[in-house]
This record gives structure tokens, sequence and C-alpha cells, in this order.
């Protein structure tokens, strides 16, 4: 049993590394048994999978405030814009103040982590949907956020964020994925080596990935970029980043990657057979039909690209926007 108040690696005991893909996950779902009832909720999603390119760093905010190991359950009451936290068996003590205290110290200690995978219908890490009751014992309509997921969110705003439950959708696994690994590239290629440089470079390798999820954001991008002239980097860079994040926050439509797959292609019109022109074209609407998955066409291109693309066209994230090692396993877990 982890009784800890401190944040924990459980991979290999490993410390966080520069170079690791670091992410933030709630304790239990590391098999962890630091829930109220003295037990845990082990992710095999997080743990088989996840953890062949994450390095997790567990946390329990209701175990750093000092609560025991089991204890009563708690849920939120009052004002769902500013829920108290209290003991489902005894809502006469304001417990809110105990868990803040012990998570507030540690917080600051998360900026290295590239994304956060939270307990779903948890009072303290609840990403959403959580239930707030009012006096007589019923919930009120409005839901709200978990106290330490709402304090992780507005500590951290462009972080990457999401429910373990959620992630057994593969749109959304997906969408978490390529923007845990986002969030990364950004901070090292952009954050910790400031320039206006490599701010161009970032967007142009990240321009076909921002069209499939959103062509007005990207466009918008474009102009912020286009636009700069002798202004505050730091806060061009802030701008930017902001609206990226926000860019990527919804899994792309189909339409939108038939999109891209077609401009991807538009670079192999003069390089290609018809036939084999033409055979692409036939997959890409196959999948925008949704008769094939998204893998069938990305995968045709990159063979194309590997022997005719350009560099720019071979450095779109687009075409791997994170490890292929994850891509195989995915479907286990859906």
């Amino acid at each position: 049993m982890t009784n800890s108040n401190t944040i924990t690696s459980d991979r290999a005991d490993s410390k966080p590394s520069q170079d690791a893909i670091n992410v933030g996950i709630s304790a239990c779902l590391t098999g962890n048994e630091v829930r109220y009832n003295g037990g845990h909720t082990q992710s095999r999603l997080c743990l088989d999978l996840l953890s062949q390119c994450f390095t997790f760093t567990s946390f329990c905010p209701e175990v750093a405030a000092g609560f025991s190991i089991p204890r009563p359950t708690m849920r939120l009451t009052g004002d769902p814009d500013s829920p108290k936290l209290v003991f489902s068996n005894d809502d006469a003590n304001d417990l809110t103040d105990q868990l803040v205290k012990g998570f507030e110290k540690e917080l600051p200690k998360m900026g290295h982590l590239d994304g956060y995978i939270l307990m779903k219908n948890s009072p303290s890490c609840g990403l959403d949907k959580i239930k707030v009751y009012q006096g007589n014992g019923h919930p009120h309509q409005t839901r709200a956020t978990g106290v330490f997921a709402k304090a992780l969110k507005k500590q951290y705003p462009f972080m990457p964020i999401e429910e373990e439950g959620r992630l057994h959708d593969s749109k959304l696994f997906d969408n978490f994925l390529l923007r845990v690994y986002a969030y990364n590239n950004f901070r090292k290629d952009v954050i910790e080596q400031p320039s206006l440089h490599h701010l161009m470079v970032f967007h142009s390798s990240y321009k076909y990935l921002l069209m499939a999820h959103n062509q007005d954001k990207c466009r918008a991008l474009g102009r912020l970029l286009g636009s700069h002239k002798k202004g505050s980097l730091e806060a061009l860079i802030n701008c930017y980043f902001s609206g990226f994040i926000d860019a990527l926050s919804k899994p792309a439509s189909r339409k939108n990657h038939t999109n891209a797959l077609f401009h991807i292609l538009g670079y192999l019109k003069d390089k290609l057979s018809p036939i084999a022109t033409q055979h692409i074209i036939s997959v890409i609407h196959n999948y925008n039909k949704g008769l094939t998955p998204l893998t069938t066409p990305l995968t045709l291109l990159k063979h194309q690209l590997m022997q005719h693309g350009c560099d720019y066209i071979k450095d779109q994230r687009y075409l791997e926007p994170y490890p292929e090692i994850i891509s195989p396993m995915v479907d286990t877990f859906k």
C-alpha cells in the first residue's frame, strides 16, 4: 500500500528524464491501493500499453492530504461553481482546505509533465461531470470538476489532461496521445530554445495536423506568425501555444482528414503513375466513406513519400504524430 504524500514514479522507479514523455497519473490507476476502500483501479491500458512510451508519475491528492486508507467516501456539495468536499456520511465538516493543502505544494513540481491521466468520477480527480449534492441529498443538474483536477487545469492550462475511462474511445485515445507528443515537442523545440525561427519551423511541421483538426484555426495561427513584427517574442509564443492547443483539443473529423490526405497527395502528383495516383485516390475516398481506417491511406502515402517526397512533406508530424510502436496494440484495449 502506498501512503506517500509525495509524487512517485511507477515505471522502474525511474526519475523524470528530460528526454522522456513524462505523464502524471492518478495513483489508483497504477495499482496503488489508495482508494477509499483500500483498493485500486489498475488500468491495463496505462500500464500495459501507454507505459511503452510514457514514464508515469503517480499521485493521490487524498493521500497527500493525510486522509486515511481506508476512509469514508467523499462527495462535493453546495454551489457547483465552488463546491466543498465533505465525507458522504458527514457533511458538517468542510474538507476542501485539507485536500488543497495536501496538493498545493506538489503542483509546482509537475511542470515537467507532458500530460495527465485522471481517475473518473472522483470528487478530487474527476475531470468533469462530477455530481455536486444539494442540501436535500439530490445532485444539482450542473456538474463540476474535481478539486485537484480543477487546480491542475488552472496551474497548467495548456497541458493535455484526460480521464482514463475516456481513453478507451479510440478517437479520444488518439487525440490525447498526439496532444501529449505535441505538447512535449513544443516545450523542447520552442519554449526551451525560444526564437521566431524555431516557432516557424514548429508550425510548418504541424501544418497538416492542424489542418486535419481545424482549418480555420490553422489559418489563424499562420496569420499570427505572418503578422508578427518586432513585438514581444514571449507574448507571441504564449499566444501561439494557446491557439495551437485549442486547435488540437478535439479529435479531427473524417472530412478534415480527407482534405489533409489529398493535400499531401498533391506533393506526389508529378512523381507517380496515373494508376498509382488513382489507387491512392480510391483508398482516400474509401476512408472518407468509413470503409477503411485512416492508417490505410496514411501507410500508402508514407510509402510513396519515402521515395518521392520532399523534405518539407516528409517532416510533417501528421504522418506520424506519435511513435508507431503503440499503434499495433491499440485495438487490444478498445
